[in-house]
């Protein structure tokens, strides 16, 4: 039991922290070049964003088809440029979030990480939100260099 409150104490001191997590960050030209929300011809925009302070402290690793993209932060996010067709994402932490994607040609999808609090680690939740909030929330961050 006394491990159990331990380890919620830790976590909720990483929440509360001002620290931030550091992820590998894209130039500011490929940031301003995303933002222009342009697919390119024959493909789709997935936009993965993380616009909250809640959780600074804590990175979140995203997995889009199986393969490790890299990791969110706080005040940040990934542009992946799909194919057509059938894609899921999974964040990971003390849960796996899973979103299954249907993606067309030339259309831009914003899914929002949301933190969560979790009992030993971060939780999250992959939304699908609409245009208008998923390009505000985008704005508010600083694009990370992928890793596929």
């Amino acid at each position: 039991m006394f491990k159990k409150i331990a380890g919620f104490c830790i976590v909720v001191v990483a929440f509360v922290a001002g620290g931030c997590a550091s992820v590998p960050m894209a130039s500011t030209d490929k940031d301003d070049s995303a933002k222009t929300f342009k697919a390119k011809a024959g493909m789709a925009n997935i936009y993965v964003y993380r616009n909250e302070t809640f959780g600074a402290a804590l990175k979140m690793a995203v997995v889009l088809d199986g393969k490790l993209a890299g990791d969110t932060a706080s005040k940040t996010y990934f542009l992946f440029e799909v194919a057509p067709g059938k894609h899921e994402l999974i964040a990971k932490g003390e849960n796996d979030s899973v979103l299954p994607l249907t993606v067309q040609a030339g259309n831009n999808y914003f899914v929002w990480q949301e933190m969560k609090m979790g009992m030993f680690a971060g939780r999250s939740v992959l939304q699908l939100v609409d245009e208008t909030k998923g390009r505000a929330g985008v704005a508010e961050c600083k694009l990370i260099e992928a890793m596929r």
